[in-house]
């Protein structure tokens, strides 16, 4: 999985860019020299999608042997693009709840979550994530909103990075090699457990209110990379908006 989007609208957060970066032997890649870096890690099976020069989606495909043990699954709908990695083992019950036909899967599911979140938001964003059980990353695109949301399960079951390009821009990949090569210094490890919005930022979906914290990371070299980010046990959201059910979702992430 490989996702670029364009930092003017991604707004990820500052402690993820190190300067460092620009310090260290091997500085970060432009976005089309590392989405060229996953396709020729990845011959013939992988699959891109350019949306200008607003983000670039793309994943490996299910028959290519010996890549991952988990599942990969790439789908658009009414201009929503979601790559999905891993498995939800209550995907019957979500698709019942949702009102989807039976043959409905993960990433085709997410695409309809994120649509009732973004166009109606009966509930909290961080409730509906929390419900999915299984081992999952995934990010899903709005090109038409230009809106970026990604999250991790919780159980580490999937691993997902992310980090900042030459130009500014956010990737996000399980590829370790390829965000590493890319984002030199500026990368970490996506949070467990957490999720992320282009407008509301990151936030754990298991502990809503809790605020995240930024762990400056220390290299084998003993230089000041990305940071790690983890939920503050000691520190509390002071006022989370709520959102009525007519209301548009993306701007508030509420949480009860």
């Amino acid at each position: 999985m490989l996702a670029i989007f364009h930092k003017a609208f991604a707004n990820p957060p500052e402690e993820l860019n190190s300067p460092a970066s620009q310090k260290a032997s091997k500085k970060p890649k432009l976005p089309e020299e590392t989405l060229r870096d996953f396709l020729s890690h990845h011959p013939p099976n992988t699959f891109s999608i350019n949306f200008g020069e607003s983000a670039v989606l793309a994943y490996v495909q299910p028959d290519h042997p010996n890549f991952s043990l988990h599942q990969r699954l790439f789908c658009g709908c009414d201009d929503i693009y979601c790559v999905f990695m891993g498995s939800l083992n209550n995907l019957n019950s979500l698709n019942r709840q949702y009102g989807l036909t039976k043959g409905t899967n993960e990433a085709m599911f997410v695409i309809e979550a994120y649509r009732t979140l973004r166009d109606r938001g009966p509930y909290p964003a961080d409730q509906v994530v929390k419900a999915l059980d299984g081992s999952f990353a995934f990010v899903v695109y709005d090109s038409k909103g230009g809106s970026v949301f990604a999250a991790l399960g919780s159980d580490g079951g999937v691993k997902l990075y992310w980090g900042i390009a030459a130009d500014g821009s956010v990737v996000i990949s399980d590829d370790l090699e390829v965000i590493k090569e890319g984002c030199a210094k500026s990368f970490a490890p996506f949070p467990p457990g957490c999720m992320f919005h282009s407008e509301g930022g990151l936030m754990s979906f298991e502990h809503p209110m809790n605020k995240i914290k930024a762990m400056p990371r220390i290299d084998s070299e003993g230089v000041l990379c990305g940071s790690n980010f983890k939920v503050d046990v000691y520190s509390r959201v002071n006022s989370i908006p709520r959102v009525g059910s007519e209301a548009d979702w993306t701007p508030h992430w509420d949480s009860h």
